[in-house]
């Protein structure tokens, strides 16, 4: 490698400071949210699942996932559409409450993973560096879902990819106190959960169904648009990767699983770009819209979609 390419190289990521801490509390956050899950399915068995179990469930789900999509995602990784700077902090907080990082640092992977989709340089393809066969097809998808966030030791620079969000002082605090709102991601649904039931157990199983079992369900649709989203599906779309679109994922990643069409347009608001693609993220984003808190909001016109169109993409 070349002097001038091994600095390209360097400036693309940055070691992670701690790498042996880190991992360790990544594992924690993957493994406590599974055995909260066990834990729930046993009690829901002997009869404790309630309403106000799965209302809670729903209502963190829905502000969590619209903080990754519409905030993390949509926002400020592909600057699709313009807010309020209010609106920006209440998006990046729900973002951070779906504890998947601090917002600097997810939009640097994201953006890294755009330039180098699906080839060498990408976080989290399932295709770069795996054997073939169906052994190497089954180590490409658990990288992709989520052994790259246990095994990688430099994570994308945000020097390089986020340089607007270093720029921005709000985005800077919210990032910087990351653990502070995974922890109000925790204590809402145990807040919901006493409002609702007036007792303390009521919020005990808020907790239970709202915070770590939503995480675990929230971690799981995101991580699947690395891992299933670039191996099964429709590729409507010619983007020079294996980008595709997931129908039955759409509605549990809120849009996020047409992303084979997001590969296609990545500055696009809405992501479901047919009539029937369900896409909640974008829903929110023309109410911000209609209520003026949104503007300048990017959209894809029919010619550009059919210009971009590969062999037999009419679906």
């Amino acid at each position: 490698m070349s002097a001038s390419a091994a600095l390209r190289a360097a400036a693309e990521t940055i070691p992670i400071e701690h790498e042996t801490s880190d991992r360790v509390v990544r594992t924690i956050v993957f493994a406590v949210p599974p055995a909260a899950l066990a834990a729930a399915g046993w009690l829901a068995w002997g009869g404790t699942l309630h309403w106000q179990d799965l209302l809670v469930l729903s209502i963190t789900y829905t502000l969590t996932g619209l903080g990754i999509t519409v905030g993390y995602h949509r926002l400020f990784t592909h600057r699709s559409f313009k807010t309020t700077r209010t609106m920006r902090v209440v998006l990046a907080v729900l973002g951070s409450m779906a504890v998947e990082g601090p917002v600097v640092e997810w939009v640097a992977t994201h953006r890294k993973h755009h330039r180098f989709s699906d080839h060498p340089g990408d976080p989290h393809s399932p295709h770069v560096d795996h054997a073939p066969g169906w052994r190497g097809t089954l180590r490409g998808l658990a990288h992709a879902h989520v052994g790259w966030m246990l095994r990688g030791k430099d994570m994308a620079n945000p020097g390089r990819y986020a340089k607007d969000l270093l720029a921005d002082g709000d985005m800077r605090l919210i990032s910087r106190t990351f653990p502070l709102w995974v922890l109000v991601g925790l204590a809402v649904p145990f807040g919901l959960g006493v409002a609702l039931t007036g007792a303390l157990a009521g919020g005990l199983t808020g907790l239970l169904w709202g915070g770590v079992v939503r995480v675990f369900l929230l971690h799981h649709a995101t991580f699947s648009i690395n891992s299933l989203c670039h191996s099964f599906g429709r590729r409507p779309f010619s983007t020079g990767d294996e980008s595709r679109n997931l129908a039955w994922l759409a509605p549990l990643a809120l849009g996020e699983a047409w992303h084979n069409n997001h590969h296609a347009f990545p500055t696009s608001a809405r992501h479901g770009l047919g009539r029937w693609q369900l896409d909640p993220g974008a829903w929110l984003i023309t109410g911000l819209e209609r209520s003026r808190l949104a503007w300048d909001v990017i959209r894809i016109s029919p010619t550009r979609q059919q210009a971009k169109r590969g062999p037999g993409g009419s679906g």
